[in-house]
């Protein structure tokens, strides 16, 4: 497997903006890794300062690919042919049979102040995050059913139309079961849209107006809010060719007393996580994938399986998991109920407190309350 860092610093290049009211637009030199600070000498903590926030709405030209971003070859022509022959994309008989259990608790959405940190489990990677009193979607899926996938075993957990004003949004990357048109669709054009180097094209083309563009370790401020776009061990594709034309990565949300929430988006394990975790110490909760792990031979490079995900979780700092990324669209072989079932008992064996384990059911909802030393309890 490729490990590449990309912390060894970046430059842009400035050029006048000649279209677009007020904005900026930059070019990132051919050396840049998505990191503004310098790499630090040898001996010294792995750890760069965080980057300078940049503008909102910036526009930015981009490399044309960013597989020199892969921690992992994409699978080659032997690969797809086991695949194929195999045929191991969805469970049995068996494994489907489980799909009444699933669950699935909708109710009301959490009265919030810019104190409190609370999460709502739409399905899949949908989350309402408040934070710092904004209300921001996390890849946000409000269709029953999304290109080349069988349709939700799951409702949606939030109804749309009870949803309180959205402020933004945030993409981990392009796949269809994270970036859906038809639900992007209801949105007002004027939110604001943080997205992966390379995918502010596709939101400009929908007339969306305020869409910031971020490199891996790169961040941007909303109202006091701080989003930092981290990297993820995955890749990008939407058509025959477009295979990594844009990056991917999770999001590390900041507010301003310093209350910290780490979507990870979808992602295999790898060094990526101790490095944020240095980074961005003191998260306060991770949203983390668990499911679509199953075959691993196929998967294990792009998809966490549950115990994964809890190291993963222990490698950021996080004091809390929340799981995501099960229990809604059958994408893999593994059993609908299983990735449930080995968090839990991969959160047991680690020897964490069963209450940092937040396995909400789909529409469910919990926070984080401040106290007195401004960390939340």
């Amino acid at each position: 497997m490729t490990q590449q860092t990309h912390e060894t610093g970046s430059a842009t290049t400035t050029v006048p903006a000649t279209t677009a009211s007020a904005a900026t637009v930059t070019t990132p030199a051919t050396t840049a890794r998505g990191d503004t600070a310098t790499a630090p000498a040898p001996g010294t903590p792995d750890v760069p300062p965080l980057a300078e926030p940049r503008p909102l709405g910036e526009l930015r030209f981009w490399p044309r690919t960013f597989h020199d971003r892969l921690t992992a070859p994409l699978p080659g022509l032997k690969a797809m042919a086991r695949f194929a022959r195999e045929g191991s994309v969805r469970p049995g008989r068996d494994g489907l049979a489980d799909i009444p259990r699933l669950p699935y608790e909708p109710g009301p959405l959490p009265r919030t102040d810019t104190g409190t940190v609370a999460v709502t489990w739409a399905g899949h990677a949908s989350w309402i995050v408040r934070i710092g009193g904004l209300t921001v979607l996390t890849d946000p899926v409000w269709s029953r059913r999304i290109i080349g996938t069988p349709a939700r075993v799951t409702p949606v957990g939030v109804a749309w139309e009870t949803l309180p004003r959205v402020d933004a949004v945030v993409i981990s990357h392009n796949h269809y079961d994270h970036l859906d048109a038809p639900t992007l669709r209801r949105l007002p054009r004027d939110t604001p849209v943080f997205v992966p180097a390379g995918l502010g094209r596709w939101f400009r083309r929908r007339r969306f107006t305020t869409v910031t563009e971020l490199d891996w370790w790169e961040a941007a401020e909303l109202s006091g809010v701080r989003f930092d776009f981290v990297p993820a061990h995955h890749w990008s594709k939407r058509s025959l060719i477009d295979t990594c034309h844009s990056l991917w990565g999770g999001w590390v949300l900041t507010a301003a007393d310093g209350q910290r929430v780490y979507f990870a988006g979808d992602t295999g394990y790898g060094h990526w996580f101790s490095r944020i975790g240095g980074r961005y110490p003191g998260i306060d909760l991770a949203l983390m994938p668990i499911g679509a792990y199953d075959p691993r031979w196929w998967l294990s490079d792009v998809h966490l399986d549950p115990e994964e995900a809890v190291r993963a979780t222990r490698d950021v700092g996080a004091r809390r998991m929340a799981p995501m990324h099960w229990g809604t669209f059958v994408l893999s072989a593994e059993p609908v109920l299983e990735p449930l079932t080995r968090v839990r008992a991969a959160w047991q064996k680690a020897g964490l407190d069963r209450e940092d384990l937040w396995d909400l059911p789909v529409g469910a909802s919990r926070a984080l309350h401040p106290v007195a030393s401004g960390r939340p309890s």
